[in-house]
């Protein structure tokens, strides 16, 4: 075995270890759960200009671009309807996978519809939401943003009582307005002294 092969088969090894050492500290999923269910594959949001959100979580945010799916439609009967649950008329012009560090994939939708709503939700609206990303350094990651034209919202915010003690947080805003964050907590989370279960962590 060469020494680089050496080498990555004790990461795996270690990795293999720390993933049956996580396993068997996970609690018991509930009688009622989803047979099988693993946790979340990819989170799908719609965006006007597919090319410019891609350009924005690889040339900003690090991220990597996989493949592109499409298009889809327009169809003459209603499966849009039916299948997707949007106007019969709507087409999807392509739609881009992008995963981020260690988290989700993202399916990066662009749509076409005769009732499409432009405006993005606020997070006050029904359907609003917002992606957070953690980060090492808050401070080196918004200078760095910054520098790319990116604009926070505020201040950052450090939580200093309850189960996020110890989680910093601030809001900025993708360029065609989604409510976007970073957070860190280096020193870990409140909750984390009182429970024996964890929230997910991409650090993990």
């Amino acid at each position: 075995m060469t020494p680089s092969t050496s080498s990555l088969a004790g990461r795996w090894l270690r990795h293999g270890i720390a993933a049956a050492a996580l396993a068997a500290a996970w609690p018991a999923a509930q009688a009622d759960s989803v047979p099988g269910m693993r946790g979340v594959e990819h989170f799908g949001f719609t965006v006007p200009d597919a090319q410019q959100a891609v350009d924005f979580f690889v040339g900003v945010m690090g991220c990597k671009a996989f493949f592109t799916i499409g298009p889809f439609g327009p169809f003459k009967d209603n499966w849009m309807k039916e299948n997707l649950n949007v106007n019969p008329r709507a087409v999807i012009p392509v739609a881009h996978l992008v995963r981020c560090g260690n988290g989700t994939n993202f399916e990066i939708f662009e749509y076409t519809s005769p009732d499409q709503k432009i405006q993005p939700p606020k997070n006050s609206d029904v359907g609003g939401h917002h992606i957070a990303f953690y980060v090492d350094d808050l401070k080196a990651a918004m200078a760095n943003m910054r520098a790319k034209g990116v604009k926070f919202l505020g201040e950052p915010h450090l939580f200093t009582e309850g189960p996020l003690k110890g989680l910093t947080w601030i809001y900025f805003m993708s360029p065609w307005g989604m409510q976007l964050e970073l957070v860190t907590a280096p020193e870990g989370r409140g909750y984390e002294q009182t429970m024996r279960e964890r929230l997910w962590d991409p650090r993990q």
